[in-house]
């Protein structure tokens, strides 16, 4: 005869009875209306919890962060954590959206603990979990939640496009080298020299790599009290608008409001210039000029198919002729060689690729360059580096001609290239 043996559902009550529950609480922002609002549901929570003598208390779990992403919510996943390993067996939250405003999250979730058996119960909605019919009334909540912060989001960019119209300034950090007192920018001298020091040094001839070294020798500190510079940081310090007293607005917008990522705008969106929005640290020229030197520096070259584009070598900070001269055959620089005893430039595609990639350009003595420079573009015929970073703009190197193009649009022809080799 067969023997039947009933075994119970395990559960995870301790012996005692006792359900442990936990809270979990959560507010978009760490605004001072919000904080008091998150002071008042860790105490009735709190409260809640202990004088119930059917439970034991698991702790109030809380965010300060936006609902759509679980990212940088450390409070509930110190929560889940805990539930995971068994030592929570109820979780009660004030409403859908305070867990999530993403449906899929919120799904994800109480699925996951749903395996586990443990319960939430979401008490603005009075529903739990657990139960398996409900689970398309918590999914329609979570869809509302999430179109609501979708409506939300989309209010909060026309208010920035309004604002944006009217010419009104709202930048979260500041810039180094100001301050600001109220809604007016105040300069902060110690902090403005060294951004005009950072320009006087790219405009001087310094890569990025150099004013870096530069700065951190002579122990000058970042905007967060750094004594390490990032090149990044100095990059973004030439080409921000700001320091000559204008604002671009809008550069950079929100791809999707989900994922709350951030993307550059190329114009995607409108922009909105504004001129003299404060107070200079950088004269327009002086600005303008590092504009231009930014784009010399990236080194266009115009390929077999027509198509220009960024060449892959650098800008040479440390021989300023590797700046300039550039093939007029393929359209790559020329690079310095010392060969035989001589110092000589060749053009990069060649050395690379061999002569038959570029079968027609010269190999160039560095010595009759500067000596033609000098007469050319220096006073007195004597060559000085410093005239030639100011006034030349680039050099073609031809099979029997050498072109030099100055900044203010004049041209030098050198013919026969005397020392081809």
């Amino acid at each position: 005869m067969k023997k039947i043996i009933f075994i119970p559902a395990k559960n995870s009550l301790r012996s005692g009875g006792k359900l442990k529950v936990a809270a979990y609480c959560r507010v978009s922002t760490e605004q001072e209306t919000q904080k008091s609002s998150i002071d008042t549901q860790i105490k009735y929570y709190t409260e809640l919890i202990q004088t119930n003598s059917k439970w034991d208390f698991a702790g109030v779990f809380y965010d300060c962060e936006s609902g759509l992403r679980k990212e940088k919510r450390n409070g509930l996943d110190a929560m889940l954590k805990k539930a995971y390993s068994g030592e929570i067996d109820y979780i009660i939250t004030k409403s859908i959206s305070r867990l999530s405003r993403n449906v899929l999250d919120i799904l994800n979730i109480i699925r996951s603990l749903k395996a586990r058996g443990i319960n939430i119960y979401f008490e603005k909605e009075n529903l739990n979990s657990l139960e398996t019919e409900k689970e398309i009334d918590i999914a329609f909540n979570g869809v509302l939640a999430q179109e609501e912060s979708r409506n939300l989001s989309e209010n909060v960019q026309w208010g920035y496009k309004r604002k944006f119209e009217r010419g009104d300034d709202f930048v979260g950090k500041m810039p180094m080298g100001y301050k600001r007192d109220n809604d007016e920018w105040i300069v902060v001298p110690e902090e403005a020299d060294i951004i005009r020091k950072i320009y006087q040094l790219y405009l001087g001839g310094g890569t990025l790599q150099q004013i870096k070294e530069y700065l951190e020798k002579h122990r000058i500190k970042t905007a967060t009290d750094k004594e390490i510079w990032a090149t990044a940081v100095i990059q973004k310090i030439l080409k921000n608008e700001k320091y000559k007293g204008d604002s671009l607005l809008q550069k950079t917008y929100t791809e999707d409001f989900i994922s709350g990522k951030k993307g550059k705008n190329d114009g995607q969106r409108e922009c909105y210039y504004i001129t003299n929005s404060h107070p200079a640290i950088i004269t327009v020229e002086v600005f303008d000029k590092v504009q231009e030197e930014i784009f010399r520096r990236a080194r266009l070259v115009r390929k077999e198919d027509g198509i220009v584009e960024s060449s892959t070598s650098k800008y040479n900070g440390k021989y300023i002729l590797g700046n300039f001269l550039v093939c007029g055959d393929c359209g790559d620089s020329y690079r310095r060689r010392t060969e035989r005893g001589k110092v000589v430039w060749r053009c990069a595609t060649r050395i690379e690729k061999g002569k038959e990639s570029c079968s027609h350009s010269p190999t160039i003595d560095e010595r009759w360059v500067q000596n033609v420079l000098g007469e050319k573009i220096c006073e007195n015929s004597d060559y000085n580096e410093e005239v030639v970073r100011n006034k030349v703009e680039r050099i073609l190197v031809f099979g029997k001609d050498l072109e030099i193009y100055s900044k203010d649009e004049c041209m030098f022809s050198v013919k026969p290239l005397q020392n081809k080799m």
